[in-house]
């Protein structure tokens, strides 16, 4: 389905996804991935694109919530929905090489002020609504930043976003990012979406592992 630019309404359902600067409120990684993304301009002989990762907040039945893939703070109470490996499975065990996903009952993202472009409306469909918000639970735990097994892109909190909203019947595929910006990995979350689900009827696209 196709998405549509909104401004902030008081529906009782939707889902919107924001597109947020990777690194925003952060000058030392935000320096970093600027030089990172000249390098690769120039390896790849194509223009300097800035990076941006989604983030989504939905309503449902009246009730706002956030979703976001982030790093795990030292104290937080707030439990995640899944957590996962940064670069390398093993070191996983150790709270600073570890992401996780976050559902917020709450109508403000941590770095909403930053948003690249306008929110994009993707459904004002209760019954949808709903779907991503079970669906979040499912979300692979791949190794963020390494590539996922039967995709051709690395995972990341743009892969998660993506497989998502496919499995909970939203056309990510139709989701365009915005125009100088790049948001890698959102293809290996498309790929992975189309993975079959088993004979005995188990949805193997929410139990991979790397």
């Amino acid at each position: 389905m196709a998405a549509w630019n909104v401004g902030v309404t008081m529906e009782d359902c939707f889902v919107d996804l924001y597109w947020l600067p990777v690194g925003a409120g952060t000058h030392f990684q935000r320096a970093s991935l600027i030089a990172y993304g000249a390098l690769l301009a120039a390896v790849t002989r194509r223009p300097r694109a800035g990076f941006v990762h989604a983030a989504l907040k939905l309503r449902l039945d009246g009730r706002p919530y956030t979703l976001e893939l982030m790093p795990i703070p030292a104290r937080q109470e707030t439990a995640p929905f899944l957590t996962g490996p940064v670069g390398w499975r093993p070191a996983g065990r150790l709270r600073l090489f570890r992401y996780q996903l976050l559902c917020r009952e709450g109508a403000v993202l941590p770095d909403e002020g930053w948003v690249v472009g306008s929110p994009l409306r993707l459904t004002s469909d209760c019954a949808t609504a709903d779907r991503v918000l079970d669906c979040a639970r499912r979300v692979p735990p791949f190794t963020w930043g390494r590539r996922a097994k039967g995709t051709g892109e690395m995972w990341t909190s743009d892969s998660a976003v993506s497989w998502l909203l496919s499995v909970a019947g939203i056309d990510a595929a139709a989701i365009a990012v915005p125009a100088g910006m790049q948001a890698p990995g959102w293809r290996a979350g498309l790929e992975l979406a189309l993975r079959p689900a088993r004979p005995d009827g188990n949805d193997v696209r929410g139990q991979a592992r790397q």
